[in-house]
């Protein structure tokens, strides 16, 4: 008996394991293939539901007794199963769900976010895995839903803190969630035009237009397609066309504001209440639709405002559904109001600036960082630099905007697309169906007028919106044009080629030219390197990316010049000067050698951090190491202790012998670069050679990570660890820094191309972490980027900066100079929540800190997660809200303080001529600040001062001043 149960036991072991394997993709293609075409979809069957938690056949109501229940479907069984291995719920029924269930803030609200894909793939694929059994008869009940959906608001709005920390996120959810018999008629007529287009390509550019730029004239242009194509239209596309008449006219009737106010009966007598009130007296008739806009834009200011000192749940929610229909009068009436000169234009943007704010699209103390306003002089003129500011100010609008989007969204977006591809559009139509496509187009209008008068022009191929266009990093470059619409981490780069992507690739190896949606930070690894390098890199829309994936795949001459203006022609529009700036040269020309003359390899004690500082660099050690031992001198309260591994250490180890080699590892290493140079004699070409050195140094890497360590440097480890650290190894966790001869140098930065190893605690895991370290040089990024830029890329040295972790609350980057503004004297700070903030291309909070006083902020945080350091080891990924900006005025004070110190101290304490700027990695824990890291910030000194750059900048007067009057 015993036995059988132990059997019984390890069967139930064993199917609950197989039964928590995370499905993959593939297999969630073919069950929503199957559910698209079986009659229940993703149920299984109808029950009753009854209070008292029993469950009783569909013609078998709960009895009176034991009180109410509810008659639903319940899912298939792998539809659960999906819900437990990858937490994926798809058809989800409400009135089956608890609500914390559903809000699921351990996941990021992923629940709530996947019910709001479902419904967008239902209404763009023809009900999608509900496409036959939306008429299975009582699997979902209406008026069920929709009084869960009151409930849910109800527990929901009860919580100041949620609401303010999701106030973006709750609002959309209402658009979705039924609560009100309302539809989400934007988002559906979007659906049925797209689904139109695709079964009719002829309706394509009305589809564009009705996306982009709906109109209420729309209406009498699909009537006229109907009539034109009526003999070529089948009668399931004449019947959507019927349809999507029906939703546009529906979609452009006046709001009913009157209406409206009656069912708002909570708020009467409210401070809200009485403002709305007024409001509706005033525009209910026929109304100018400026003054409608301007008023609508304050009301939705006023109403945020008042949302949290209205504590009443159900006045809530009758707040926030007058808020969506408040952003519908603004929505529809946009493209009526037609400025005709730049105080108009720039009116425009201010106020639906403001209402893309109160509807939450950027929080409010990002608005209130915004100057959005005119200063006008007594003849009525503004300066262009004063209008350029209006400009920049809301190109950042709308791209934090769009970024809120795809910060709550980006996640569940990705996991969907992975099983259906056509999840990827859902955060397209939220942009499109929100005030900030209105505002894009006026904020593009006005980057027309402001280029015309500076002439400071982008001329990218003949896209449209060019204004959205702005150049990073100067620089030109010629190959051919990748635009990549997806991620970017699966691709495989080419030194030679042009990219346009979504968002940097975390990894991102040698490339000619890169242009990015979400530009990340300008302080990140991948934009340092391409500052470093002088490859060209600007910003766009992804209006401008969609634009350009038409010319995917030719040959384009790309640059952006200093003032940042960018220029993108196909290779036969090219001039002569353009051409020649390609012209083949000196294999040599332009690259750095780093020098080796001094480096020390017989040192195999490993060192005290205390005792090495920036004389050391490039000797002993790497100037990560030296250069932190510096600042401990420095700052000595501010800087961890450490210890430093050698180079020494590192070719002791590389001279042993090699398994299955006869030679050692150094030796094989050597061997590999003298059959390289040999190969490149024999006129071999550069390809091939490549390959063969990727294929060695594969066999190289492998080999360092199951090399032996020697018995002497493993007691030295343990030893040191204790006198230096204060604990055992394996105590305490450490970060393990990549440290080469290559890398933080005046003319090369080499940012992020080596490991680091966050947060390790095992005492095995830290000694085969140094052996991941000492390989990692070896591998195709770093070696690639060593080949293109260094003389001598074969003499790298890596030394190992071992150090406690500081599990700080948010990290970021210094540069001792503005980054925006060009000014020396001036900062440039980005910071994100958690550990390694702002350097991994994270789209971090940036400032810009001026010297003259005060700071501007460039961009939020738009990261939900972030790293956390337990003291077990390894890092936990944790969410954030972005209600609150990271850094407080007492931090910016530190670092400005940090800043001086390091200008008036640095070159001097290490008796150096260096008078440029400073790359700084710190952190805050507990309000403390933290340096982890300082090096040269490294600007390509050929692209700023290339005469070609210099020729297509123009000169422009930023005091010219410009008539408000003036006709745009």
């Amino acid at each position: 008996m015993k036995n059988r149960l132990l059997f019984c036991f390890s069967v139930f072991l064993c199917s609950y394991s197989l039964l928590a394997q995370k499905v993959d993709a593939e297999k969630i293609k073919e069950q929503i293939t199957f559910y698209k075409n079986d009659l229940r979809g993703p149920y299984k069957d109808i029950r009753w539901f009854c209070s008292d938690g029993s469950v009783r056949q569909p013609k078998d109501p709960c009895p009176d007794n034991i009180g109410p229940g509810n008659q639903h479907a319940r899912y298939k069984d792998q539809v659960e199963n999906l819900g437990v291995t990858n937490h994926v719920y798809l058809g989800q029924i409400l009135t089956y769900t608890k609500h914390d269930a559903f809000w699921d803030e351990g996941n990021n609200n992923s629940r709530l976010k996947q019910y709001q894909i479902d419904k967008y793939l239902r209404a763009v694929d023809d009900g999608w895995i509900n496409r036959k059994s939306q008429f299975y008869r009582g699997a979902i009940q209406s008026e069920d839903e929709e009084a869960w959906g009151i409930d849910f608001f109800k527990w929901l709005l009860s919580n100041d803190e949620l609401l303010e920390n999701n106030y973006y996120l709750i609002r959309q959810s209402l658009k979705d969630i039924p609560h009100n018999g309302d539809d989400n008629l934007a988002q559906l007529m979007r659906s049925q035009s797209k689904v139109l287009s695709d079964l009719y390509p002829d309706f394509m550019d009305l589809r564009v237009k009705i996306h982009a730029q709906p109109e209420t004239k729309d209406i009498e242009k699909v009537k006229a397609f109907k009539t034109k194509h009526l003999a070529k239209l089948s009668s399931n596309q004449t019947k959507i066309l019927d349809e999507l008449v029906v939703t546009m006219t529906t979609f452009f009737k006046p709001v009913d504001l009157a209406s409206l106010q009656q069912k708002a009966t909570l708020l009467s007598s409210t401070p809200f209440g009485d403002t709305f009130k007024d409001y509706v007296l005033a525009h209910n008739t026929v109304t100018n639709v400026t003054d409608l806009i301007q008023d609508t834009a304050e009301l939705l200011v006023n109403l945020r405002a008042n949302l949290l000192i209205e504590k009443r749940p159900l006045a809530r929610l009758q707040m926030l559904d007058v808020s969506i229909k408040l952003e519908e009068v603004i929505f529809k009436n946009a493209p009526l109001w037609q400025p005709e000169t730049v105080e108009q234009l720039v009116d425009k943007i201010c106020y639906l600036g403001m209402a893309t704010a109160a509807a939450g699209y950027i929080e409010q103390y990002e608005w209130e960082s915004l100057s959005l306003t005119k200063s006008v002089n007594l003849n009525n003129e503004s300066t262009l630099g004063e209008l350029t500011a209006i400009l920049q100010s809301g190109r950042r609008l709308v791209e934090w905007s769009s970024g809120m989007v795809k910060a709550n969204y980006q996640n569940e977006v990705d996991v969907y697309t992975n099983f259906e591809p056509l999840a990827y559009g859902f955060i397209d139509d939220k942009i499109r169906g929100s005030i900030a496509l209105h505002l894009g187009k006026s904020v593009g209008e006005l980057g027309d007028f402001i280029a015309k008068e500076s002439s400071l022009t982008n001329k990218v191929l003949n896209i449209p919106n060019q204004s959205t266009i702005r150049g990073l990093n100067p620089g030109y470059a010629y190959g051919e044009l990748v635009v990549v619409g997806g991620s970017p981490d699966a691709i495989e780069v080419s030194s030679n080629k042009i990219y346009i992507f979504q968002r940097p690739p975390a990894d991102l190896k040698p490339i000619a030219g890169i242009a990015t949606v979400s530009e990340g930070n300008m302080v990140s690894h991948v934009q340092l390197l391409a500052r470093n390098l002088g490859i060209p890199n600007a910003a766009l829309s992804d209006e401008n990316l969609e634009d350009l994936k038409q010319f995917n795949g030719q040959n384009v001459f790309y640059a952006v010049s200093n003032k940042g203006n960018v220029i993108i022609k196909a290779e036969k529009d090219m001039t002569a000067e353009e051409v020649a700036l390609f012209v083949k040269k000196e294999r040599k020309e332009g690259k750095i050698e780093v020098p080796v003359e001094n480096i020390v390899l017989n040192d195999t004690k490993v060192l005290n951090m205390r005792d090495v500082d920036a004389s050391n660099s490039g000797k002993i050690c790497g100037p990560k190491a030296a250069n932190l031992g510096q600042l401990k001198k420095m700052f000595p309260e501010q800087v961890v202790e450490g210890l430093v591994i050698p180079f020494g250490i590192f070719k002791d180890h590389m001279d042993q012998d090699m398994p299955e080699q006869n030679q050692s590892y150094w030796e094989f290493l050597s061997a590999m670069f003298k059959e390289a140079i040999a190969m490149e004699d024999q006129g071999i070409a550069e390809e091939e050679i490549e390959h063969y050195q990727l294929r060695q140094l594969e066999i190289l890497r492998t080999a360092i990570k199951k090399m032996p360590l020697k018995a002497d440097f493993i007691s030295q480890m343990e030893h040191d660890f204790k006198s230096v650290l204060g604990h055992n190894l394996g105590e305490i966790p450490v970060f393990l820094r990549s440290d080469t001869n290559m890398e933080d140098l005046k003319e090369f930065t080499g940012a992020g191309l080596n490991l680091t190893l966050f947060n390790v605690v095992n005492k095995e895991k830290i000694f085969n972490g140094i052996k991941d370290v000492w390989a990692s040089p070896y591998t195709e990024r770093s070696f690639k980027w060593r080949q293109k830029y260094l003389l001598n890329p074969e003499n790298v040295f890596p030394s190992i900066l071992v150090i406690p972790s500081v599990d700080v609350d948010y990290s970021g980057v210094l540069i001792t100079k503005g980054l925006t503004s060009g000014d020396d004297k001036d900062l440039t700070i980005a910071f994100s929540r958690g550990a390694g903030g702002a350097v991994d291309g994270q789209s971090a909070e940036t400032y810009l800190l001026k010297d003259a006083g005060g700071y501007q902020l460039l961009a939020p945080s738009r990261e939900r997660f972030y790293n956390s350091l337990p003291v077990t080891g390894g890092t936990l990924k944790k969410t954030a809200t972005f209600s609150e900006p990271i850094l407080n005025t007492q931090n910016i004070k530190d670092i400005k303080l940090l800043a001086k110190q390091i200008r008036q101290t640095m070159p001097k304490e290490t008796n150096e001529a260096y008078n440029g700027a400073y790359d700084v990695e710190l952190g805050f824990k507990d309000n403390k600040l933290w340096l982890f890291q300082i090096r040269p910030f490294v600007e390509n000194k050929k692209a700023l001062s290339s005469s070609y750059l210099e020729s297509i900048t123009p000169i422009i007067d930023t005091n010219k001043a410009i008539s408000l009057s003036k006709k745009i």
